[in-house]
């Protein structure tokens, strides 16, 4: 059996697990050539797109960190979809049961398992009990992130418990579950891993330099990883999501900000979760094994590269 693991790995004193599965979007008229706002749109009850399909993706067992809400949460839904089976691993352990109670509801089988993964010890934990209830660990989706209430100011006036914050969770919590995860997928000469960084740090955003310096290391230690793991049959890429004005963004982005980002894309709409899902759900089958020490972007045209 193949199974799908979501966590979340911001630590407890960050507030971004618990808020409804909320986004923003834009639309543009065509006819008249102009952006209108179409205001808040609730994925609370969304829909998966069946449309893409993986099928090498069933029974796959997947890890996803920060899947108590926002775009986390919607991968969880788009891999069970697949037949996958999502294990939701979460600091927040009402949040994740939550998740995996629709999932299950919805699609089948998932699973909600509570940890840190700024805490070495609570990873451990976490692929132990993963590998003694499903039996393997195929995929692991280091999705996690600090964003959420950071403070937006020039780089010598950031506060250094926040610079700390970002490294643990964007940085070291994606290196405790790469490392923990990698002897399962080693073992049997098969695995996924897909860091999920921003398309944002291509832009050298300013005030953000916690946020996009951590973003940015995602990208070197894939490639890293991919060299060593290759001879394993096991491939690492970078996955960079463009602007989506998810309910962890919200309190840190000022909405005009998130207009502007819009604006400067080529595809003048943001993102949804459907836009970010399928590539990952690629990026984790069997159609992207020649893939590896690679980035993917999904930010409508925002950057290239």
């Amino acid at each position: 059996m193949l199974m799908v693991l979501l966590t979340c790995g911001v630590n407890c004193s960050i507030e971004s697990m618990c808020s409804p599965y909320l986004f923003f979007a834009k639309t543009q008229n065509e006819s008249e050539g102009t952006m209108v706002e179409i205001g808040k749109v609730d994925y609370s009850d969304f829909e998966v797109d069946k449309s893409a399909a993986y099928p090498t993706l069933k029974d796959r067992v997947v890890i996803i960190t920060g899947a108590g809400q926002g775009i986390g949460r919607g991968y969880a839904h788009y891999f069970a979809a697949q037949g996958a089976i999502p294990i939701i691993a979460e600091i927040n352990g009402e949040a994740g049961e939550k998740v995996a109670e629709e999932v299950r509801t919805k699609h089948g089988d998932a699973l909600a398992i509570q940890v840190d993964v700024t805490d070495l010890d609570s990873v451990t934990n976490l692929v132990n009990q993963v590998l003694s209830q499903r039996g393997r660990i195929d995929c692991l989706i280091n999705n996690a992130a600090v964003f959420s209430k950071i403070t937006m100011a020039p780089f010598w006036e950031l506060p250094v418990d926040e610079w700390k914050a970002a490294v643990d969770v964007n940085i070291t919590g994606a290196f405790y579950c790469a490392r923990a995860v990698v002897p399962a997928m080693q073992e049997a000469r098969w695995g996924r891993i897909v860091n999920v960084s921003s398309a944002t740090f291509l832009m050298g955003l300013p005030n953000y330099l916690h946020y996009i310096t951590t973003k940015s290391a995602m990208v070197g230690m894939s490639r890293s990883m991919a060299r060593e793991l290759g001879p394993w049959n096991i491939t690492v890429n970078t996955f960079w999501p463009g602007v989506m004005q998810t309910e962890i963004e919200r309190p840190s982005v000022p909405n005009e900000r998130f207009k502007e980002y819009t604006a400067r894309q080529s595809l003048q709409r943001q993102g949804t979760i459907h836009d970010l899902a399928k590539p990952v759900l690629f990026l984790c089958s069997e159609e992207s094994s020649y893939i590896t020490g690679q980035s993917l972007q999904a930010d409508g045209g925002l950057t290239f590269v």
